[in-house]
C-alpha cells in the first residue's frame, strides 16, 4: 500500500511548479553547461565540468523526490476542512499558558512546514500535540526546548500563510 502524504492545494501546486522548472529549464540549463565545460579539454582537472556534473545530479534526484511526492500527495483543500477539531489544514491559534503570549500555526505537511511563514508539520511534536484538539483543549507538547503547554484558543479554516 502507498503512504498517501497530505498537502494543500497551494503546496501540491508550488512542488509541481518547482518540477515543471526542473524540468523544462534547469534539466537543459545543465546539460548545456556541461557542453560547454567539455569543450575546455580535459575534464580530470576540468572544475566546470565536475559542478556542472554534480549540479545535474541534484537536480534529477529533486526531479525524482518531487515526482514521488506528487504521486503519493493527498491533496486538501484546506478552505473546506472542518473546523470543530484541529485537522490538517486548520489554522489554530494557540495561547502559550507559561507567557500568555497568542500563536497561530496552520497545520500543514512536512514539505510545507515554515515556522517563519506561520505553518508548522502535523509531524512535528507540537503537530501531533495538536491535532484532534477542540476549542478549549489544553496541550501539552514535548518540543526540542522542553515541555510547553498551550490553551486551543480558536481554529479557523484558511489558506494562509
Amino acid at each position: 500500500m502507498v503512504e498517501r502524504v497530505p498537502m494543500s492545494t497551494q503546496g501540491y501546486e508550488r512542488l509541481r511548479d518547482e518540477l515543471r522548472q526542473l524540468e523544462k529549464v534547469d534539466r537543459f540549463e545543465v546539460v548545456k553547461a556541461i557542453e560547454v565545460a567539455r569543450a575546455h579539454g580535459d575534464l580530470k582537472e576540468n572544475a566546470e565540468y565536475h559542478a556542472a556534473k554534480e549540479r545535474q545530479g541534484h537536480i534529477e534526484g529533486r526531479i525524482m523526490e518531487l515526482k514521488d511526492k506528487l504521486g503519493r500527495a493527498e491533496v486538501i483543500n484546506c478552505l473546506d476542512v472542518p473546523t470543530g477539531r484541529a485537522v490538517f489544514g486548520t489554522v489554530v491559534s494557540l495561547l502559550d499558558l507559561e507567557t500568555d503570549d497568542t500563536i497561530c500555526y496552520q497545520l500543514l505537511g512536512t514539505e510545507e512546514a515554515d515556522v517563519k511563514k506561520g505553518s508548522i508539520s502535523v509531524f512535528s511534536p507540537l503537530g501531533r500535540s495538536i491535532l484532534g484538539k477542540e476549542v478549549g483543549d489544553e496541550v501539552i507538547a514535548k518540543t526540542p526546548g522542553g515541555v510547553r503547554e498551550f490553551e486551543v484558543i480558536e481554529i479557523v479554516a484558511s489558506t494562509f500563510p
